[in-house]
């Protein structure tokens, strides 16, 4: 959830995504004069020319900003004035426009719509942005500058988001080798590097895994209990890949259903295998090596920065405030789920075995199968009795709606603005008094080159420049059921909940409203980023929101209140299981950064968690790590923790807004505007928080709606 700005100035963020070389001489004249990067954008809100946009512009672009981006630094060093927060905090935020222009665009297409000659330019890209990163944070007359300013901070009577800029630009190159000597410098330079570029080849290999596989089913019968929409999308895809039959792919909407609904358990098994096995073949795509690699990585660059351990570093600048406390967290949670979870495991057991199930134990390819039987019956209720009410454009209009209520937004598409894609959908967001706030693009269907899973970036991040408030440009994407011959993109209600969610980091991103675009929308801590997201999520569970867009998509009938009342009874449906599956990833996350590395292997890592959060039986052949990109591949690591963290928090903000009305109460969605969505990273997350809510929160309520406690 980095700014593009962020991330360019952080060179451990950077190291995160990409490797380094050095930047090359700027490009000749006629080039720059056909490059759309180079130029002032024409399009509605200047917004990405997408439509213009070839791959043999980006690296000429990209050089051009790197060349700008350096002159901008060595103004700043050079200045002969004594340093000041204009002179230097200010001109370091403002400086690398250019670059953090053409990498936006370049990392948004490479997760979203990304091919092997993309990937070959990211791969040279990226090193270029390590470097830079590196060039600054390790330039030690620069540093002397910062430091200069940050030692009179108590004197300069800075407003508190100046404070807040003042400050995490110190830690920037305090936390990232400034106060290292050179062979550190070096040793840090090497390690980004080679950090950079573990980290894209493991996602890459992911993806890999995820487009080579495919399940070919020739026989009918083998697709018995399958709903209709799952063989008519399965009918397709093998139409698509020129193959007879069905064809069913590792990508969610394809693989979800048939674990859900597919009677044939052998096919099943070898689907389950198959996914959770990416990564773990010991074929060219196996991240067994990257991952140690990785770990030791990080572990050594920690120890290099003076911290005991990669969760150290990263947990110093979070909510959380150290791994011990994100252990004790977790452990507590466990304490809660565990019970609950055995009590639901052996439920599911008895009627599994009472609806001819022969074995001792359900495996993990029967968990689905098995509850949604259950779930059916217990509620009857099922996604196919729900399918017909979330027609993905309603579930939009829906969203747009809920926003409107809340915050008195406006969404209208505007054809005119360039795409990446002719799926993505580009909207023009205006605020209740009808002054123009940002663009949302929409991207909803798996592709071939989108990686898997749902996230929100931004391609124009939000700032203050010469008293005009640039509005920011966000992205949502997901993978969602396609569009059949005979049917609509019908979501289940996990992708409703999904597009809520995202939405939600939209917003955040939408609503900012700072100066300083590196503390700007979702540009905080990694363990409050979620808060504005999973706040969103509660609507789908709300009759009033419900109501708003649960509409059938062929009779227009507004969703009944005894189908609201089963989605509401049923929220806590396998809660205890869910929970353990989230702490299990919180946990092994723990365990790969917050010691010393071992040598044990990626199966006797995962099994010591095993031991406590998971229980089904083992199974030879699979692992979750080294297809774990959210820690290997992205930014959450040793912050995985945070989707529970921010659990609590959403859960008790979500009970205040209920307490003071829900969607008609304008001024508790005005509160959590102004002091959460607009605010970014600019004050402490929990001062944020206490202010919106007038207290700090308590776990209790996520512990209520989960159903763990009364």
């Amino acid at each position: 959830m980095l700014s593009l700005r962020q991330t360019i100035l952080t060179a451990s963020a950077v190291a995160a995504l990409v490797p380094a070389v050095y930047a090359q001489p700027s490009p000749d004249k006629a080039k720059m004069n056909e490059n759309p990067f180079l130029q002032p954008y024409t399009t509605p809100h200047q917004t990405a020319p997408f439509d213009k946009v070839k791959n043999e512009y980006y690296l000429p672009a990209l050089k051009e900003g790197l060349v700008q981006g350096r002159k901008e630094v060595d103004v700043i060093v050079n200045n002969a004035a004594k340093p000041t927060f204009d002179n230097t905090i200010v001109a370091l935020e403002r400086s690398g426009d250019l670059l953090g222009k053409v990498a936006s665009v370049l990392f948004n297409l490479n997760s979203a719509e990304t091919n092997p000659d993309l990937q070959k330019i990211v791969r040279e890209a990226s090193p270029l942005l390590t470097e830079y990163g590196n060039d600054i944070t390790l330039n030690e007359k620069l540093f002397k500058r910062v430091k200069a300013v940050y030692d009179q901070r108590a004197s300069l009577k800075l407003d508190p988001e100046s404070k807040m800029l003042l400050e995490k630009t110190y830690k920037r190159f305090a936390r990232n080798g400034a106060n290292l000597d050179e062979k550190g410098k070096e040793r840090l330079r090497a390690i980004d590097k080679e950090l950079a570029q573990l980290s894209l080849q493991f996602g890459e290999n992911v993806l890999n895994e995820t487009n080579e596989f495919m399940m070919e089913v020739t026989d009918e019968k083998d697709l018995a209990g399958l709903p209709e929409f799952a063989r008519e999308a399965a009918k397709a895809t093998a139409k698509q890949k020129n193959k007879e039959g069905w064809v069913f792919t590792l990508q969610a909407p394809s693989y979800g259903p048939f674990m859900q609904y597919a009677d044939n358990r052998e096919l099943r098994k070898k689907l389950f295998l198959a996914y959770n096995s990416r990564g773990f073949q010991g074929n060219k795509n196996d991240n067994q090596e990257i991952i140690k690699k990785i770990v030791n990585l990080r572990y050594e660059r920690a120890n290099l920065l003076g911290y005991k351990t990669h969760a150290d570093f990263v947990l110093e600048e979070s909510m959380a405030g150290s791994k011990d406390k994100v252990q004790s967290f977790l452990t507590e949670l466990v304490s809660y789920a565990r019970p609950a979870a055995e009590k639901q495991y052996a439920e599911l057991t008895t009627y599994a075995k009472s609806h001819g199930f022969q074995g001792d134990k359900l495996e993990q390819w029967d968990n689905s199968y098995y509850a949604e039987k259950l779930k059916k019956e217990k509620y009857s209720l099922d996604d196919e009795m729900l399918k017909p009410y979330f027609k993905l454009e309603n579930v939009l209009d829906g969203v747009f709606t809920v926003a409107n209520k809340l915050y008195g937004l406006t969404f209208k598409e505007n054809k005119s603005i360039p795409v990446y894609h002719p799926e993505v959908k580009a909207y023009e967001v205006f605020d209740k008094d009808g002054k123009f706030l940002a663009v949302f693009y929409g991207d909803y269907f798996p592709r071939p080159g989108k990686r898997a899973g749902a996230w929100m970036n931004d391609v124009q991040g939000q700032k203050v420049e010469n008293g005009v408030n640039i509005r920011p440009h966000i992205v949502n994407v997901c993978n969602f059921t396609r569009p059949t011959e005979t049917k609509p993109s019908l979501l289940t209600f996990g992708e409703v909940t999904t597009l809520f969610h995202e939405f939600g980091h939209g917003l955040h991103g939408m609503l900012a409203n700072g100066k300083y675009e590196s503390l700007s929308g979702t540009s905080v801590t990694r363990d409050f980023v979620e808060l504005p997201s999973q706040v969103m999520e509660n609507w789908c569970y709300d009759p009033e929101a419900l109501k708003l867009f649960a509409k059938h998509y062929q009779t227009g009938e507004v969703i009944p209140a005894e189908l609201i009342e089963k989605i509401r009874a049923s929220q806590n449906f396998m809660a205890g299981v869910a929970n353990l599956r989230q702490l299990r990833f919180g946990l092994v996350d723990m365990y790969w950064h917050s010691q010393k590395p071992t040598d044990e292997s990626v199966t006797e890592v995962e099994s010591k968690i095993d031991s406590l959060v998971n229980l089904y039986p083992p199974v030879k052949g699979i692992a979750f790590s080294p297809a774990f990109s959210h820690i290997f591949a992205g930014g959450y690591s040793a912050g995985y923790y945070s989707y529970k963290w921010s659990e609590v928090l959403d859960a008790d903000a979500f009970e205040f807004f209920k307490e003071k009305g829900g969607l008609n109460n304008r001024e508790v969605a005005d509160n959590f505007r102004k002091n959460v969505l607009e605010k970014g990273g600019t004050e402490k997350p929990m001062e944020l928080y206490k202010k919106f809510r007038g207290r700090e929160p308590s776990p209790k309520a996520m512990l209520r709606r989960s159903g763990l406690i009364l």
